[in-house]
């Protein structure tokens, strides 16, 4: 090594990349030549384009000979692999995804405790043991001393047990990893060593330049210490704190490394932004008094004064005493401002319009720095609203975009055996289909939401066909209830033979899956390969199109190549399985964005500079992150191994930071809570804000985010009232509507005039209404059939849960129990009014009763009794809550009070043909929860004072008279909510009831 090393650094406030080429070009003397021969080795791809974007801006639009830039921080990076794999002695890298399946399928041989693993748990696991193999790897610890670092009873029994696992795969996995090529960790530790050898036999010729990496693996400390060992080599460190004053120096000496102690260092140490520098040159064997600055400004370069104040800003908590020492003058920081945003959305619309009011500015450029995708992605989406696409260095998911959207849906729909959600999910996509036939083929999935609407069919592409089938025939008998004509009739059995026929073309396209579903098992290569056909049968072409559609075209065919290794596992896993694999793979615009805009990552803005640096997402656990606890490596073998600590990762992210604060104007950024709790701030902001006394707000900035979308206070509409002439207003209407229009009118006017009708939910439950139509029915069907015995009652009720049973058998279990003593209640009631001398005359008696105004009133009751002195009494069933006496008596529930007025009339005729006829007696309520109280019977005309069922039929009579006057006859106007305090109904959000109310909006 050189007596004095040619080691660098450059400033945290001077451009990095600006400043390398620049210095470079110093150091050439201009020699176009031997710039060319030069050889710059760098930290990743990002930075190789940072420092060629740095090296046309010096050109000035000239011409300029680049030198040869190697990325080395990216393991396994190709260019480095021509680089220093010159005679191709090496075979080969694992490719990514076969060392992560294979890694999985070793995960999966491990006897899991407690509960089965599943694939996706597998999967992760295996990520995490690649890891802690990497970094095994990367710090060339070999496998034996796993086994003799710590005694058998310094770690608890499940740590015992994985490290007995780890010492198997890791000695089980070189052979794997030789028979399909080589692995990351070993493979560029002897491509290093080989161009290490390389250089000893035959030093290049030109200048050979390291600058901005700070890994300190043994591999890169080897790699550095050779191009120190080079006639021209050097190395340029990003942003070291040279800083020799005494507060400097016991910022320094504060820091602690493992190579000068023999336990690991203090977490403190760790988070230091400066720990992972003082590593490599504790590894180098050099101290910082060996660096020397690199001697070169930009034009781009930030204050210099703000190094010294956000390094004395983040101190080690042993050199924080005198936190201020050295530093003279105001400890504020021009060009910095922080704003503390209400949420995450308010935090991208801020952001958003710091980037767009760069632009104002001539020439000016800006970038977002964040760990926080999410937040990237809002800002982008704000900014694609002025027609600016910022390129985000992190790509996007391809779980989030069109074609691997589809492949998850896919997934998800065969998971589910093709409920109705999943299966519109894909059926609606916008990939379906695409071209001349979309609008066809989007008609006939609207007309199937239509008809999967309610209770979810059971599994099975089979099903729903036969759902289509029951459908249309339901359609049919409606429509010859209500008297349709033959050209009706025949335009229904039309429309339901075009969906049949459309449905049969998509399910064979969804066979594949299906073919799956069935199995219940499978692997990857053959989901891949089921995918592959269903989605281009769907699709076509239009899936595999584009950067988006490459990507999920590369990702099947990688998994038709390598997924059987994964082995096999349940349906049930394949949803999480594929969103893992999907989420993993980043898709990338084919071109960039705006030039004086982007959107990086920590890693990716390392050694880049901007006018206006934007740090968002300042929260604790997104900027730093969380430590993720290794499931692999106790701590106490972490520390006896000295491998990194868990805590290096934020030491990382504060040397990111800091050099995110030296630009000419930061701003920083962060929400103060989210939608499910407040947010802590990070420690850099606690930091900054303590040692400052508080940085300055942006508030015009801020102001103007809330004002963008909000135009002032909202202004709540009236109630609505329509009026429609009177000519087109109902001349009938049933028993059941009468209650809405007395409580709420416009509820009526939305159902019955405007034909609104609340559509049932897609995969819903059997629902309470559901569960009391089985109730009716099976009371219709015993009594239809003269009753007989309670026996027979409860033969009745079980082959009625037996088939509700079969789709949803929690649903039996929960419920069964309940229906049966309802049942049995009812049946009893019935018998003891028997033997009172009551006849059941008929069950489900419907018919209609003319008004004297002319109105028509439909009716329907649920049981119509008579005893043998004709005295009528109507029963009705109710599952759930019955109205009361008070609001049968107030006018407020006028059901049976009009059909006992209908039953004296003798116009309610059964299904049998008999006829209600006779004089009024009682009208009740069966109450039948099944409950601790099997049912109740509910008088609904007891209290004072005393009421006859005459009279009250009478009075109802009377009362609908007047009301249908005025409303159906007049041209009253239709008021929402006569009776605001009742529950919330159908259509108060079309009304908005809770605008004009001041009530919190309730859910139907």
């Amino acid at each position: 090594m050189n007596r004095h090393p040619a080691i660098f650094t450059i400033p945290p406030h001077i451009a990095f990349v600006d400043a390398l080429a620049r210095g470079l070009l110093d150091r050439v003397g201009g020699d176009p030549l031997a710039l060319a021969r030069a050889h710059i080795l760098l930290p990743n791809r990002r930075a190789t384009r940072a420092l060629t974007q740095a090296f046309v801006r010096l050109a000035g639009g000239g011409g300029l000979l680049l030198p040869r830039m190697t990325p080395v921080g990216d393991l396994g990076d190709d260019s480095f692999d021509r680089f220093a794999n010159g005679d191709n002695a090496l075979p080969p890298a694992v490719a990514p995804l076969r060392r992560r399946l294979e890694l999985g399928r070793l995960v999966r041989a491990l006897p899991a405790s407690g509960a089965a693993r599943s694939a996706v748990e597998a999967l992760r696991l295996g990520d995490e043991l690649g890891a802690t193999l990497d970094t095994l790897l990367a710090e060339e610890i070999a496998p034996d001393r796993l086994t003799n670092v710590v005694e058998d009873g310094d770690l608890a029994e499940h740590w015992q047990a994985t490290l007995k696992f780890l010492d198997i795969v890791i000695r089980q996995w070189p052979p794997t990893r030789d028979a399909i090529g080589g692995d990351g960790g070993t493979r560029v530790a002897a491509l290093i060593d080989a161009l290490v050898a390389r250089w000893r036999e035959a030093p290049p010729p030109g200048l050979v330049v390291a600058a901005g990496i700070t890994g300190s693996s043994p591999p890169l400390v080897r790699l550095l210490g050779a191009v120190l060992a080079l006639p021209q080599g050097m190395i340029v460190l990003p942003g070291l704190d040279t800083d020799t004053s005494e507060a400097g120096e016991a910022r320094w000496a504060a820091i602690r490394c493992a190579a000068q102690d023999e336990e690991s260092p203090p977490r403190d140490s760790e988070e230091h932004p400066q720990h992972a520098l003082k590593r490599l040159l504790a590894q180098l064997r050099l101290d910082r008094s060996d660096a020397r600055d690199w001697g070169v400004s930009t034009p781009y370069d930030g204050p210099a004064a703000r190094t010294a104040l956000v390094q004395a800003a983040m101190a080690p908590a042993d050199a924080a005493d005198g936190w201020h020492a050295g530093i003279e003058g105001d400890t504020a920081m021009p060009g910095v401002a922080a704003i503390e945003a209400a949420t995450p959305a308010e935090e991208a619309q801020v952001i958003a319009l710091a980037l767009r009011r760069a632009l104002n500015e001539p020439g000016q450029t800006a970038a977002l720095v964040t760990p926080d995708r999410n937040l990237a992605r809002r800002v982008a989406a704000h900014c694609r609203r002025w027609g600016i696409a910022v390129d985000d260095s992190a790509g996007t998911p391809l779980r989030l975009v069109p074609p691997g959207a589809l492949a998850l849906a896919l997934v998800e729909a065969m998971a589910q055996g093709f409920a109705p959600v999943a299966l519109l999910a894909v059926l609606k996509h916008p990939l379906a289909a695409t071209g001349d036939g979309r609008g066809l083929w989007l008609a006939a999935a609207r007309r199937l939401d239509r008809q999967l609407r309610g209770v979810r069919p059971l599994p099975g592409l089979e099903m729903i066909a036969e759902r289509i089938d029951s459908e249309t025939v339901e359609q049919l008998r409606r429509a010859r209830r209500n008297a349709a004509d033959a050209a009706a009739l025949a335009g229904i059995a039309e429309q339901g033979a075009a969906l049949a026929a459309w449905w049969g073309d998509a399910s064979h396209a969804l066979m594949p899956l299906a073919q799956i579903a069935d199995a219940r098992e499978t692997d990857l290569a053959t989901l891949a390969t089921a995918l592959r056909e269903t989605g281009t049968a769907l699709a076509g072409d239009r899936l595999w199109a584009g950067s988006d559609g490459r990507a999920l075209a590369g990702l099947i065919e990688k998994l038709e190549a390598d997924g059987a290794v994964f082995g096999r596992f349940a349906i049930d896993d394949a949803p999480g399985l594929i969103a893992a694999l999907l989420s993993d793979v980043a898709v990338r615009a084919p071109w960039g964005g705006h030039p004086r805009l982007s959107i990086l990552g920590p890693l990716e803005a390392q050694l880049q500079r901007a006018d206006v640096m934007i740090l968002g997402g300042l929260n604790e656990g997104t900027w730093p992150g969380r430590p993720a606890p290794d499931p692999w490596l106790a701590p106490a073998i972490r520390n006896k191994l000295h491998l990194p600590g868990l805590a290096r990762a934020t030491g990382l992210a504060a040397h990111d930071f800091v050099g995110g604060l030296a630009a000419k104007q930061v701003l920083i950024t962060r929400a103060r809570r989210d939608a499910s709790a407040p947010l802590v701030p990070s420690r850099f902001w606690l930091r900054l804000q303590a040692f400052t006394g508080g940085i300055a707000g942006d508030d015009a900035l801020l102001g103007l985010a809330r004002r963008l979308d909000g135009h002032g206070q909202p202004q709540p509409a009236p109630p609505p009232s329509p009026a429609p002439p009177a000519a087109t207003r109902p001349r009938a209407l049933w028993v059941t509507e009468v209650d809405t229009l007395v409580i709420d009118p416009f509820a009526y006017y939305a159902k019955v005039m405007l034909g609104l009708r609340l559509l049932d939910p897609i995969d819903q439950d059997p629902t309470a209404a559901t569960r009391g139509t089985r109730i009716h029915e099976v009371l219709e069907d015993w009594v239809g059939r003269g009753h007989g015995s309670l026996e027979q009652l409860c033969q009745l009720a079980e082959a009625m849960l037996d088939t509700e049973g079969k789709q949803f058998p929690l649903l039996r279990a929960l419920w069964a129990p309940r229906a049966r003593r309802a049942l049995i209640w009812a049946g009893e009631q019935i018998l003891v009014a028997e033997a009172d001398g009551w006849t059941q005359m008929t069950a489900e008696a419907g018919g209609t009763l003319p008004l004297n105004n002319g109105i028509t009133i439909q009716g329907r009751a649920d049981r119509v009794d008579r005893d043998g002195e004709g005295r009528l009494a109507v029963i009705d069933y109710k599952t759930g809550r019955a109205p009361s006496a008070k609001m049968v008596k107030s006018g407020k529930a006028n059901q049976l009070g009009l059909l006992i007025a209908m039953a004296a009339a003798g116009v309610l005729r059964g299904k049998s043909g008999a006829v209600a006829d006779g004089n009024p007696a009682s009208i009740a309520y069966w109450q039948l929860p099944g409950g601790n109280k099997a049912g109740k019977l509910i008088d609904a005309l007891k209290g004072n004072p005393p009421l006859t069922a005459a009279d009250h039929a009478e009075i109802v009579l009377a009362e609908v008279e007047a009301l249908t006057d005025r409303m159906l006859l007049g041209d009253a106007p239709f008021p929402a909510k006569n009776v605001p305090a009742l529950a919330w109904g159908d259509y108060d959000h079309l009304a908005r009831v809770a605008e004009w109310l001041n009530r919190p909006v309730k859910k139907p």
